[in-house]
């Protein structure tokens, strides 16, 4: 696996569905990527991981992902790029550190915010405010796939540079030979 076509259409095969679903935004869709699908197999996990370090500006000191999706996602891309992870957490954890950014330590340093797949950015913008109150200084939004519903706009107002590595619209056209299944197919 190694051209970025042949990334999107693995990712078309295993992560791709049609059918009725319920977004985390609220928001119901006629299209699905099922993210812990492409996730899950470690030849895609890494050839994404090694596209997601491809993009890292210079100046990057620390990838953090967001959870739970954003958190293999940095992972491989810290693995494929040497630099260290911080994860980010949904909500603060009654024990341990009780804090919401896990990991490497971000503050003072330039982070990179990786998730995986992206509709209205909402959760990206709780994620720059978590680093930005942890000291973090974020330098670019990274997503797998962005479903272009708003994401790219909404996430203008913090100015942060915001990248995909796929649309939803690639994954459609990618999805077309393999008539996108309703269920899950091992690679």
């Amino acid at each position: 696996m190694g051209t970025r076509q042949e990334i999107v259409q693995q990712i078309a095969h295993v992560a791709y569905r049609r059918g009725s679903f319920r977004l985390r935004s609220g928001q119901w869709s006629s299209e699905y990527v099922d993210k812990y699908q492409f996730e899950a197999h470690p030849e895609l996990l890494r050839a994404l991981g090694q596209l997601i370090a491809e993009q890292l500006p210079p100046g990057a000191e620390v990838i953090a992902g967001m959870e739970l999706g954003g958190v293999p996602l940095a992972v491989a891309a810290s693995l494929a790029s040497g630099l260290p992870c911080a994860f980010v957490r949904k909500e603060a954890k009654e024990y341990g550190t009780q804090r919401r950014s896990e990991g490497f330590p971000v503050a003072g340093r330039r982070v990179v915010l990786v998730e995986d797949v992206v509709t209205t950015g909402g959760q990206l913008l709780e994620g720059l405010e978590v680093l930005r109150q942890e000291g973090a200084q974020p330098i670019l939004v990274l997503c797998v796939i962005d479903r272009q519903q708003g994401a790219a706009e909404r996430l203008r107002e913090p100015g942060v540079p915001f990248r995909a590595l796929f649309t939803l619209e690639e994954l459609r056209a990618a999805a077309i030979p393999n008539e996108a299944r309703g269920d899950s197919e091992e690679c």
